[in-house]
């Protein structure tokens, strides 16, 4: 009964969120100064067309019309057509641009459906890369509080926090692919090509990951009921194991899916720098070319997964520790 008022409330407030980002976005899109169909028509093509085209597109309609006709498509799963993208993957534009074409252009939910696994896989690697580099550091540091451990996972966490993404791909992309020949760097044409994009991100993820296991394990360690695991007999490794590592995994799990959400949405510099088409290039793209349909589908599917992320971390937090009301 509880799962279900909990999923009830939270779906609730991410139907509440999700349409928040929804209204925001379509409004900033359209008040931000530059013509969509300008560059779709071509910088050559006369006025009158170029009107004729936004009022056909229904683009010179008043903005709460424009959203409500928007939302009206997105509840029956219609997130509309990308401006510049056909169906067979070339770039719509210039004098080739024709609004009898406009049921050839891509499908929104398409492009995002192609590019969303490239950024989960590259995610969930980046997350895996993280933990490994992450969980020997903050443990370590969290069961020896104010000893060389704890120091050296906060000189670690403060290196790696310091490093900006762009460069630091830049630099391992010049020493790992190009010296060393050890993994591809640019495009994507197997997993393999994920691998230096994963490192980057978690590089820059594991400081986060880093302190937060340090200070939650030495105050775990610290509590009442380790001490009478200690009278009781257990040895070290179970006092650590068994009560240490499991209480400390709460805030693990609640940062992992804060960190997961923003990957998916944020990946936007490495995957331009690697060229690796998931929802950031994506979007980069999208946002170039003023692609206004793409950019809000990308927006309501990302902040849609953000949601049932948070949910789903919730619900394992209450399953590891049931004292948490949410």
């Amino acid at each position: 009964m509880f799962v279900l008022r909990f999923l009830m409330r939270r779906l609730a407030q991410g139907a509440l969120i999700v349409f928040l980002v929804s209204a925001l976005i379509f409004t900033l899109l359209r008040v931000v100064p530059g013509d969509p169909v300008r560059l779709m028509a071509g910088g050559m093509a006369p006025e009158a067309l170029i009107e004729q085209i936004a009022t056909d597109m229904g683009l010179r309609d008043p903005i709460y019309v424009q959203f409500g006709r928007y939302m009206g498509g997105v509840v029956q799963g219609d997130l509309g057509q990308s401006f510049v993208r056909p169906a067979s993957g070339a770039a719509v534009g210039g004098a080739s641009f024709d609004d009898s074409t406009r049921g050839e252009r891509a499908r929104v939910l398409t492009l995002i459906a192609d590019a969303a696994p490239m950024t989960i896989q590259l995610a969930l690697l980046a997350m895996v890369f993280a933990l490994v580099i992450a969980i020997p550091i903050g443990v370590a540091g969290g069961l020896n509080p104010g000893r060389w451990p704890d120091r050296m996972a906060l000189y670690l966490s403060s290196v790696f926090v310091s490093l900006p993404n762009f460069w630091l791909g830049i630099v391992l992309a010049l020493l790992l692919s190009v010296k060393l020949k050890l993994v591809p760097a640019i495009g994507y044409q197997g997993f393999a090509y994920t691998i230096l994009p994963a490192l980057v991100l978690a590089i820059e993820m594991a400081p986060f990951i880093i302190r937060t296991l340090t200070v939650s394990v030495a105050n775990v360690m610290g509590q009442n009921f380790i001490d009478i695991a200690r009278v009781r007999g257990l040895s070290r490794n179970q006092i650590v194991f068994r009560h240490g590592l499991k209480n400390s995994a709460v805030p693990l799990l609640n940062l992992l899916g804060v960190q997961f959400s923003m990957l998916l949405g944020g990946v936007l510099v490495v995957e331009f720098i690697f060229d690796y088409p998931g929802l950031g290039l994506l979007t980069i793209n999208a946002v170039m070319r003023r692609d206004f349909p793409l950019i809000q589908g990308i927006a309501i599917v990302t902040a849609a997964a953000f949601v049932l992320i948070n949910i789903v971390v919730d619900l394992a937090a209450t399953a590891i520790d049931p004292r948490l009301e949410y």
